[in-house]
Formats: structure tokens, C-alpha cells, sequence
């Protein structure tokens, strides 16, 4: 049978089960759809589960403006040992366990407030991220020394949604790049008792929640049934930027990179401030790229042979 290269150009989304990496999920949607590209726009780790966001097609070429959403995660967080990788995989459990029998939950609810806000994260030892041309878990399984890459990122809330018997359960909403079994591990050290992930779903992307997304054998069903197209997405459902159209003589010219000019502009649908992402659209609203405004849209109408916008991407 003959690849459909690209039959698809639109956005799934994936309720990944434990077990299976970012990486799994793709190869085998790419044998359930047949189709070569596909791409999906924020990793999960092994362990975790939840929502998986897959760009097919052109679409692969939104998946930076999706990874900038911020994400919301359900963490369960197990108190009384402490783990080299921050998760379950890390435990040596023939440690003696920690007493945190003394902690109240009026204790621990002070504790992660105080993580909330934009905060400076230490990338953990065991994760993907490159240092010196190598993967810090490479490293760390190796016994080296590493200085450890920090981050800012920004905590919008924890909510603190059950604890009981030495395991906490929160929900937390995040900027991207937040390791959650690093803010797991923070909190053990605040509270000075050892403490280690031992459960995660991730549950919303931007607007996007993990109730929406199907596993991938209702995935199977459904491209089995020929029913594949009522579940995709398309990018402007999923990320909602301020946009413009533009006249059909003009989709050419921003498809080839060229300045986009007042005279190019049909309708502004949004107001928008300089420096804002907007949504360059055709007349029927296919998205032909994402920009960042050069001028704000109440002064369009103003400018003279200006450059109204500098492109972040097109997605011809």
C-alpha cells in the first residue's frame, strides 16, 4: 500500500499512557495514519501520562507557538524517601524511609505557596536537555560532574488537592520548560523531609485539555473507521492569536517572505499592541503565517509605505 505522505494537516491530541515515550507515540500513530510527518510539541516523560499534543503535516511548523503554552499538570508527590532522578525510577528503597509523620497540611499548603510566581529552576542531573554537545542523564549515569543549567520559569498556582498517607496530590499550572519533579523535590527540601514523584498527568495545554484527546487504540479505531478528520484540530483552535486577512493578489507574496504593507490588508479582526503575535490569514482564514506586530492595529491606516510586520513563521 502506498504511503498518504501527508494526507493530514491538522492537530491531534494524544491521551499518552505510562510507559510509552513522546517518541513511541509518534512511530506508531505514524503506522496507525500512515503518514510521515508528525510531530508532537512538548515531551512527556516515561512515566507521566495525559496530554500529548501531535502536529501532522504543515502543521508541524505551529508546533513552537503550541510548546509556548503554558501547561497544567495533577502530581502526586510521595514523602519519606528520596530519588537521584526526583521520580519513582530513581528511589533506592533500601534506604531508610524518612519520618515526615510530624508535617500538617497547613504546613505543606505554606510550603508550595511559596513556589508560586516566577522562580529559578534547576534543570535536573537525570533529563534531555544538552550540555557541552551531551545529554545531562548520559552524564549523570556516567558519575560526572555537572553544573546543572538553571531556569526562570513562572508557577501560576498549586492547589493543593489531597494528603493523605504520606502522599500528596496537587495540581499545578506552569509556564513551559517547568519540571514538575523538580518543583517535587523543591518542596521536600523546604520541607526538609525527602520526597520523590511518583505520579503525573498532564492535563490542559493552553486552552487545550486531556479530556478532548483520545488514547492511541481509540486513535486506531477511528482512522479505521475512515472517521480521522472529526477529531483533528486545525491551528487556529488550538492557539488564539489576535489576526488580519489578506487579498488573494498578496498570499504569494507572503508565502515568499516579502514585507507585508497596508495594501496588502483586507480586514483586521483583532486589535493588537507592537510586539504582539498575530495570525496572518487568507480570505477563506487558512493561516498562511504567524508574525510579530511592527505596528499596533488601531494605527494601520496611518502608515505610509511601512512594514507592518516581521514573520516569526509561514506555513506554506
Amino acid at each position: 500500500m502506498p504511503s498518504k505522505i501527508d494526507q493530514y494537516n491538522a492537530i491531534l491530541l494524544v491521551d499518552k499512557e505510562v510507559g510509552m515515550t513522546s517518541h513511541d507515540v509518534v512511530a506508531k500513530l505514524r503506522r496507525i495514519i500512515n503518514q510521515r510527518r508528525i510531530g508532537h510539541t512538548g515531551t512527556l516523560d516515561k512515566a507521566a501520562s495525559g496530554l500529548l499534543v501531535i502536529c501532522l503535516g504543515r502543521s508541524t511548523k505551529t508546533a513552537q507557538f503550541i510548546s509556548d503554552c503554558d501547561k497544567e499538570y495533577i502530581a502526586e508527590i510521595t514523602f519519606g524517601r528520596i530519588s537521584k532522578t526526583y521520580d519513582a525510577e530513581g528511589v533506592d528503597f533500601e534506604t531508610t524511609e524518612n519520618d515526615c509523620s510530624e508535617l500538617s497540611v497547613e504546613t505543606i499548603n505554606k510550603t508550595i505557596e511559596l513556589f508560586v510566581g516566577e522562580i529559578t529552576q534547576q534543570v535536573p542531573a537525570y533529563s534531555a536537555v544538552h550540555v557541552n554537545g551531551e545529554r545531562l542523564y548520559k552524564m549523570a549515569r556516567k558519575g560526572l560532574d555537572v553544573e546543572l543549567p538553571k531556569r526562570n520559569i513562572t508557577i501560576h498556582s498549586i492547589e493543593l488537592i489531597d494528603y493523605k498517607d504520606k502522599i500528596l496530590k496537587i495540581k499545578v499550572s506552569c509556564s513551559k520548560g517547568t519540571y514538575v519533579r523538580s518543583l517535587a523535590h523543591d518542596i521536600g527540601q523546604q520541607l526538609q523531609c525527602g520526597v520523590y514523584l511518583s505520579n503525573l498527568q498532564r492535563t490542559k495545554v493552553g486552552n487545550l485539555s486531556v479530556e478532548n484527546a483520545l488514547t492511541l487504540s481509540e486513535i486506531e479505531n477511528v482512522a479505521s473507521n475512515s472517521e480521522l478528520d472529526n477529531v483533528l484540530l486545525q491551528f487556529n483552535e488550538v492557539v488564539s492569536y489576535a489576526s488580519c486577512s489578506v487579498n488573494d493578489d498578496f498570499v504569494d507574496s507572503i508565502f515568499n517572505g516579502r514585507d507585508i504593507k497596508k495594501e496588502y490588508i483586507d480586514t483586521v479582526y483583532d486589535s493588537y499592541n507592537k510586539g504582539d503575535k498575530v495570525a496572518i490569514k487568507d480570505l477563506t482564514g487558512n493561516i498562511l503565517a504567524v508574525c510579530k506586530a511592527e505596528v499596533p492595529s488601531d494605527l494601520i491606516s496611518d502608515t505610509i509605505d511601512q512594514k507592518l510586520f516581521s514573520y516569526i513563521r509561514v506555513l506554506n
